[in-house]
């Protein structure tokens, strides 16, 4: 249009004077478009997945069982060879439990000497039967080493 005013070249006068064109689709239409999922299908499936996971599992839980049964025979096998020797070592613990005990009521006589009515060994309880000593208890028990 303002070739024609401003050159004077032919050309249209107006937009009018285009011809009318239409996007079509080509002869024969588009091909056709794939929309639906196509995920390969390799691996193994999930049931398989779990299968093998079970069967793993399987299997180390029979190799703990086995563990478990040799530890314990081990320890069933130290304690045979323990057993001999317990009371040579239950002898050994009798004397020297007998000399702390001494040496203990000994301890105790210096130290209560002064006190009136005291006897050594006389157990401190009004129940009139036997109570064992006070087990120690902290850094030096035996128990929590």
């Amino acid at each position: 249009m303002t070739e024609t005013l401003k050159r004077g070249y032919p050309g249209m006068a107006s937009v009018k004077d285009m011809p009318i064109v239409q996007d079509m689709p080509p002869v024969g239409g588009f091909p056709s478009i794939r929309i639906q999922r196509r995920l390969p299908s390799t691996g193994p499936t999930g049931a398989a997945i779990f299968a093998v996971g079970g069967a793993v599992m399987a299997y180390g839980y029979y190799n703990v069982y086995h563990l478990i049964q040799d530890r314990k025979a081990g320890l069933r096998e130290l304690e045979m060879m323990r057993a001999p020797i317990i009371p040579v070592l239950q002898a050994e613990e009798d004397i020297r439990w007998v000399a702390h005990e001494k040496r203990a009521r000994e301890a105790e006589a210096r130290i209560m000497k002064d006190v009136p009515g005291w006897e050594v060994g006389k157990s401190n309880s009004a129940t009139g039967r036997w109570i064992p000593p006070p087990a120690p208890f902290g850094i030096d028990d035996p128990v929590l080493k």
